[in-house]
């Protein structure tokens, strides 16, 4: 049962510890709290990317309560998020929403494997550089998604790539209408004054209601919710599965997309989650966390909903907001519900402009500037991983900035590694010849035995891996003639693996055909064990492998 301890959702934990009222009323005023700021995002996200605001409203509530549920974080809110509107946007354009709802579901599928099979801490080797670089993409997407709203431009649906789409906006600019560009920049103004002056008040929702208000109250001609989409309805759709007719047609290409979501949801979620259990200083369940993800994604595409994940600044709202366990995120869909059942009307009235505002004050605070200007000047392999999913996210795709920009840092590690290690001759300083005074002995080194005429000692630091697996090659070549024997010396090497193994029977061979014994010292612990692994040791022989370079030395002197 231990072993399943860490799917165990952080609800459940809560109320084992003993869930009491004080707990619940801090928990519902930060859940209704944060239900009340999620309302205009939901929206705003959906349309963003392409779908129908109601359907940003049911992944809220379904996604976001499922994975307040199950989930291993007490703070996390789930929902969509700007993270996943370049993602569905292209989806939508290439494929529609039956492409993007088999998508989610097999990315869904993906996210519980991953939680299952454990590998939701791998999640902390993604470089920070490469997280900025497309999270900062992401946001320059967004904020060009939204200049058709801002600027009420006469035009049809703006094209997914990124020039093309500048190109539109400026063939269209001569369309654009005085009336909607004021309410777009009023709204901005409210925000700014807002987060300058009175930063405790959610900015989004308070300058939602205000310019609702006044378009309402005073009948400025705007476009809005309800004379774009219709009404939304006042209840979460019944359960379906969506048509899978595009399936057998375009899988690959689908199957690629499922990869991306799930991938992204997974870094968005588990940043979201360090980030709450951070401000909480508690710890939180990344395996527990993944596989409540994908069940929340299968629940959002059964009820119409769009891709979800952890929401960072939703997160930290509620978490500053009081929340104490999950709870309270589920009265933060909760919240949304009841909004939907009873207020669908008024929410129509939301004026396409006011949340296009919102949504370019959401990619300012989501491109993380500050950061970004900072890590440019960093190292030139950290700044090549940050510019190349930046650009990519920006010109190409975000699956095409996750891939390079992985493949990038991983080679740029395998490089840095490989620096890290290196092969020292290190005969000089143990002839008898050279040593001039015993502080110079490393006495685990050769406890004041010389090194026989013609022996020559080298030193491996560093691990012994693919990356610095032609150290040895190199070692050959500057054996001009057969020494009387090689030792090795691994004190240094924390592991091995297949390539270097291959590398160092490779060079055992050389050795044999040199007539030259090869011994390694300073083999114990992990190294030991990988190189039984490997069958080395029974390769070169158990009596040449020596925990010690004294003990090395010592067998020569018997040998000879």
């Amino acid at each position: 049962m231990a072993r399943f301890h860490e799917f165990i959702p952080k609800s459940i934990i809560a109320f084992q510890e003993g869930y009491s009222w004080a707990i619940f009323k801090k928990d519902l005023v930060a859940g209704v709290t944060v239900g009340i700021i999620a309302l205009p995002l939901a929206m705003a996200f959906a349309i963003a990317s392409g779908v129908t605001p109601d359907r940003g409203l049911f992944t809220a509530i379904v996604a976001g309560f499922l994975i307040s549920a199950l989930g291993g974080c007490r703070g996390q809110i789930g929902g969509p998020t700007g993270a996943f509107v370049v993602i569905v946007y292209g989806i939508i354009q290439r494929t529609g929403y039956e492409g993007l709802a088999f998508s989610t579901l097999l990315a869904s599928i993906l996210l519980i494997l991953l939680g299952i099979f454990r590998i939701g801490s791998w999640i902390k080797f993604v470089p920070h550089p490469l997280v900025i670089g497309f999270t900062t993409g992401i946001a320059v997407i967004i904020f060009s998604s939204q200049m058709k709203d801002f600027f009420g431009l006469e035009m049809v649906t703006p094209p997914a790539d990124f020039i093309h789409k500048w190109a539109a906006y400026y063939d269209a600019f001569p369309t654009f209408d005085p009336t909607t560009l004021a309410v777009s920049l009023s709204t901005l103004g409210i925000i700014l004054l807002i987060r300058r002056y009175c930063p405790s008040i959610p900015w989004g929702i308070a300058s939602i209601v205000l310019v609702t208000l006044c378009t309402f109250l005073f009948d400025i001609p705007v476009e809005t919710i309800a004379s774009k989409f219709g009404e939304l309805p006042r209840s979460l759709p019944f359960p379906s599965f969506p048509s899978m007719n595009i399936v057998f047609d375009r899988f690959p290409e689908l199957a690629i997309d499922a990869i991306t979501i799930a991938f992204l949801g997974a870094i968005e979620s588990l940043l979201s989650a360090v980030i709450a259990e951070g401000m909480m200083g508690t710890r939180h369940k990344s395996n527990c966390e993944l596989v409540a993800q994908g069940i929340a994604n299968f629940g959002s595409i059964l009820f119409g909903g769009v891709p979800a994940t952890g929401a960072i600044a939703r997160t930290a709202t509620n978490v500053k907001s009081g929340a104490q366990t999950p709870v309270a995120g589920m009265i933060h869909a909760v919240t949304l519900f009841l909004i939907l059942l009873a207020f669908s009307p008024i929410v129509s009235l939301v004026p396409l402009a006011a949340l296009a505002a919102v949504l370019v004050m959401v990619a300012w605070v989501m491109s993380e500037a500050g950061v970004f200007m900072r890590l440019v000047r960093v190292p030139s392999g950290d700044m090549a991983i940050l510019l190349t999913a930046f650009l990519l996210t920006v010109f190409v795709d975000i699956t095409a900035a996750i891939m390079l920009g992985m493949i990038l840092a991983s080679f740029l590690f395998m490089k840095k590694m490989g620096e890290m290690s290196q092969t020292v001759q290190l005969t000089p300083l143990f002839r008898e010849e050279k040593m001039e005074s015993p502080e110079k002995i490393d006495p685990d080194a050769i406890q004041n035995k010389s090194v026989p005429k013609g022996v020559e000692v080298y030193e491996i630091q560093g691990p012994f891996f693919f990356g610095a697996a032609g150290l040895l090659q190199g070692l050959l070549l500057n054996i001009r003639s057969a020494p009387k024997a090689i030792i090795l010396r691994m004190r240094h090497v924390p592991l091995i693996d297949a390539t270097g193994a291959q590398a160092l029977e490779e060079f055992y061979h050389r050795c044999q055909r040199l007539h030259t014994p090869l011994l390694l010292s300073g083999v114990r612990g992990q190294l030991e064990k990988d190189l039984r692994h490997f069958g080395l040791i029974k390769l070169i022989g158990s009596e040449r492998i020596f925990p010690h370079i004294d003990a090395a030395l010592a067998s020569l002197y018997t040998d000879s």
